[in-house]
């Protein structure tokens, strides 16, 4: 397979993003056996800015999902390809890689998918363009021959003349990829290649207000190159996805969500499937502040609670200030960089599973807390078109004592998906042992920050917490870009994870031993 001329957007796509409207609306297709094929119904999927109708999305029913439970069960669960079968297929996935890597970084492929993005998941053209950008890197990670080396095994010498143990990463067959709306292309991207270059048959679902990126994805792995049996494409609810990944025929599934789903799928697949769920993720700001650094520490602190408008399953939720820092004025440098974030750049913009009317609600539970306020923020965006299904509020923080949570953490430490955090203040030892005793209750540890320099102190906080992807240092953040180090949630035994060559081993693959013994007995 030659390199060839990056193709045009509209050589690929039947659709552009800026055309996209109410009286232009994209149709999507389910991909099914190397074919495009039309639902029996549609549903419409909103412009978030506007609520006009501008996606007509398939509203794939049970009864349809027969042709997809055909085409997985034709895929073995010894995988399409594996370190003995078909192994010239590591390197096609190479190749591919490189080429939609190329298209990607091409600056029509840029500009198509960060405004498709945009579109979809409404967040400022930047965010767009460095999730083109995460991705367009992760690809070309896995060029040439790196596919390859993710299925390198191990042996181990027997007890006899011509005995050897092998260990080989052999797939899992046919399987089932579930991807958020957050990250319409870098999440859904990164799980299916991970999924393709392991040898499975992987059936893909997007988030449904997303899932138009996904068709896009797959459209443009199949100009480059993607055999069409390799992979199936719906569009559908959560409630038909469920009854497909939970059908015999798919081996393992791998989802990226809400908790709740999260736990429902573990249940219903006997445990056959791996997490990254929600993740009320916390920084803490160490005692040895820094002058000179406060300026950066509030912009950290600001981008990591409000970008996306929070919508980042890594987002900053909690956040825990060093009294020496408050006397420095961070507080209040975050809450002049968050007032400076406006619709019209999309620094802030629609929350698309949190209306306002449950963000009030929950505020409202947050300030009979005994001593919370509003620190910033709390009210609902003013003079936009965005529709009601979706919420639109002001960055805000509440802040409530550090003493007053323990009695109240289930509700302090809740999720909102969207730009509301926490704040609290800490000043003695014994504070940062309730602090810790509060990081620890959590349910869910996905991401963390611990801002400081001094050894002694990190040591402390990250000897004595879990979180997956912790961030430490003076620099420390609690959101980053994954494809170059590993993403994902720890605590939990089905914890999934993204970006590496260990996390699409752990998740795309299993062990397998075959212990050759070839010797005659003399």
């Amino acid at each position: 397979m030659n390199r060839i001329k990056t193709p045009k957007p509209d050589e690929i796509f039947p659709w552009q993003p800026d055309e996209l409207s109410g009286t232009n609306p994209a149709r999507l297709m389910n991909f099914i056996d190397g074919k495009w094929v039309e639902a029996k119904k549609y549903k419409d999927v909103l412009d978030p800015m506007s609520g006009e109708p501008f996606i007509q999305m398939p509203d794939t029913s049970v009864q349809e999902l027969a042709p997809f439970i055909r085409s997985l069960a034709k895929c073995p669960k010894y995988g399409l390809h594996n370190p003995i079968l078909n192994v010239e297929r590591y390197l096609m996935y190479g190749q591919i890689s490189e080429r939609v890597a190329d298209f990607l970084r091409s600056s029509e492929g840029e500009r198509f998918f960060t405004r498709l993005i945009q579109r979809v998941m409404p967040k400022d053209t930047e965010q767009c363009r460095n999730e083109v950008t995460v991705t367009a890197t992760f690809l070309e990670n896995f060029s040439g021959d790196q596919v390859r080396f993710l299925a390198k095994g191990q042996t181990t010498p027997g007890n006899h003349f011509g005995q050897e143990a092998i260990d080989y990463r052999w797939p899992h067959g046919p399987v089932a990829v579930i991807t958020p709306f957050n990250f319409p292309l870098e999440i859904m991207a990164l799980q299916t290649m991970g999924a393709l270059y392991m040898g499975n048959k992987p059936v893909l679902k997007q988030a449904t207000t997303t899932s138009i990126a996904a068709e896009a994805f797959v459209r443009l792995l199949l100009h480059c190159g993607m055999p069409e049996q390799d992979l199936l494409l719906i569009h559908c609810s959560g409630a038909v996805m469920e009854k497909l990944a939970t059908n015999p025929a798919i081996q393992f599934t791998q989802f990226t969500g809400s908790t709740s789903v999260a736990e429902q799928l573990l249940e219903l697949t006997k445990g056959k499937c791996r997490i990254e769920d929600a993740g009320f993720d916390w920084k803490i700001v160490g005692p040895n502040a820094i002058p000179s650094m406060v300026d950066f520490v509030a912009a950290q602190c600001d981008m990591d609670a409000y970008a996306a408008s929070g919508q980042k399953c890594s987002a900053q939720s909690f956040l825990a200030v060093h009294q020496n820092w408050v006397k420095l004025g961070l507080l209040e440098k975050i809450a002049q960089l968050a007032a400076k974030r406006s619709l019209g750049d999309l620094t802030i913009g629609p929350v698309l599973t949190w209306t306002n009317e449950i963000i009030e609600a929950h505020i409202d539970k947050l300030l009979r807390i005994n001593g919370a306020k509003i620190q910033f923020g709390g009210k609902r965006l003013k003079r936009n078109s965005i529709p009601s299904c979706y919420g639109s509020f002001e960055p805000t923080a509440v802040f409530v004592p550090l003493k007053s949570i323990p009695p109240h953490v289930d509700l302090v430490t809740t999720e909102v998906f969207g730009p509301v955090q926490v704040i609290t203040t800490w000043e003695s030892k014994d504070d940062l042992r309730l602090l810790l005793d509060i990081c620890n209750s959590m349910q869910h540890h996905l991401t963390a920050g611990v801002v400081d320099n001094d050894p002694d102190f990190l040591n402390q906080v990250l000897g004595q917490t879990v979180n997956g992807t912790t961030y430490a240092g003076i620099r420390a953040r609690t959101t980053g870009a994954p494809q170059w180090h590993f993403f994902g949630p720890c605590g939990h035994p089905a914890a999934a994870g993204i970006g590496t060559i260990e996390a699409i081993r752990n998740i795309w693959s299993q062990n397998r031993t075959i212990i050759e013994d070839t010797s005659a007995v003399l």
